[in-house]
């Protein structure tokens, strides 16, 4: 189970509302780990979130008794870190906000199996949002024989 996540973006604050949109939550200043980060909460009962941070930031292992840290490192480039969010908006919505925001997105059916919408925050973070019927898809689909049959290896030559 996800608690929350985060990623970089070039305008924190607006990633985080975009994000917090597409939940129907609430983005929030987030200073702990780094100035000008933001989170979005999606206001369920686990407190789902994610954390936006500025675009140069990398988290950091701090010596002894002491929490992570967020440095500056001026780094800007693609990342492979990416999350599948449930929202409640429908297809069309998701696309209307994409539309609205500039942001790449189009509708994926992945492995044959379930579809999502492939978001690109910013144009260069992806997202996979999955409206209700795309949930219900991803879950039958990731169903542990299921998700077996769908990713097992190929036999050996």
């Amino acid at each position: 189970m996800l608690f929350h996540l985060s990623i970089a973006a070039h305008d924190p604050r607006h990633v985080a509302e975009v994000i917090a949109e597409m939940w129907r939550g609430e983005a929030h200043y987030f200073p702990p780990v780094t100035p000008g980060s933001w989170i979005a909460m999606a206001g369920d009962d686990r407190g789902t979130a994610v954390e936006v941070y500025p675009i140069d930031t990398v988290l950091r292992e701090e010596e002894g008794d002491a929490d992570s840290f967020g440095d500056r490192t001026g780094e800007t480039r693609f990342t492979a870190t990416h999350a599948a969010l449930a929202t409640p908006l429908t297809q069309d919505e998701i696309m209307a906000i994409a539309a609205r925001e500039g942001w790449p997105a189009k509708y994926r059916k992945r492995g044959g199996a379930f579809g999502v919408v492939e978001l690109w925050i910013e144009g260069r973070q992806m997202m996979e949002l999955l409206t209700p019927a795309m949930q219900a898809e991803y879950l039958a689909a990731m169903a542990g024989a299921n998700y077996r049959t769908m990713f097992s290896p190929p036999p050996s030559a």
